[in-house]
């Protein structure tokens, strides 16, 4: 069990109620370290502060280094004549979180409770949309009022066209392309809230 936020007490009540073999969080409370104690086969372990992540790639004769920012900031903001909702705002944070730890090309549809469906690792963005759309498809889990979150911009509208038409109703995508207006102009047509972060994520 992994935990983005400090474990208290009624947390760890639930942790030593079940068969849990490693725990890591930032930080526990000492009521919660008591608690747990009595699960004597549990890991309780603390995640270290975070550092900027070196990238390490060789080469002949050589390697590669590089050291991403700490903190990236997004800048979102609205380029479609339709807001999102704020369930569509919830999916997109939710959305996006996944895409950028994603294998390129990287299309990740989403409502606010949880992913949906992942395409990655295609050739072009629209076909990691379709196979999202297939794999959910196949898994019955429909993407009718989805929300779909992009690692890089889209360089075509075609990609739009496909989570349209797989069911969703938002996009978000870090905009930049020479096309970005017929991008946006097909989000006007559909009617689909859209919105640009200023951040592209592109993992290889």
């Amino acid at each position: 069990m992994a935990l983005n936020r400090e474990v208290g007490e009624d947390v760890a009540k639930e942790l030593a109620s079940t068969f849990i073999e490693v725990v890591i969080a930032p930080s526990y409370t000492e009521k919660a370290r008591e608690i747990m104690k009595v699960k004597e086969n549990m890991r309780v372990l603390l995640l270290p502060e975070e550092k900027p992540i070196e990238s390490l790639r060789t080469i002949d004769g050589g390697a590669l280094v590089q050291i991403t920012p700490k903190e990236i900031h997004e800048e979102w903001k609205v380029v479609s004549e339709r807001e999102p909702t704020a369930a569509e705002v919830a999916g997109m944070k939710l959305a996006m979180k996944i895409c950028k730890h994603t294998k390129s090309n990287a299309i990740v549809y989403a409502n606010e409770r949880s992913a949906l469906a992942i395409g990655a690792g295609q050739m072009n963005r629209v076909n990691s949309a379709q196979i999202a759309a297939l794999k959910a498809k196949e898994t019955n889990n429909s993407l009718k009022g989805s929300v779909v979150a992009s690692d890089a911009f889209l360089p075509f509208a075609d990609t739009l066209e496909a989570a349209v038409e797989a069911g969703a109703t938002a996009l978000l995508q870090p905009g930049g392309s020479i096309r970005d207006a017929e991008v946006i102009e097909c989000a006007n047509r559909h009617n689909v809230a859209m919105v640009f972060t200023g951040v592209r994520y592109f993992r290889h």
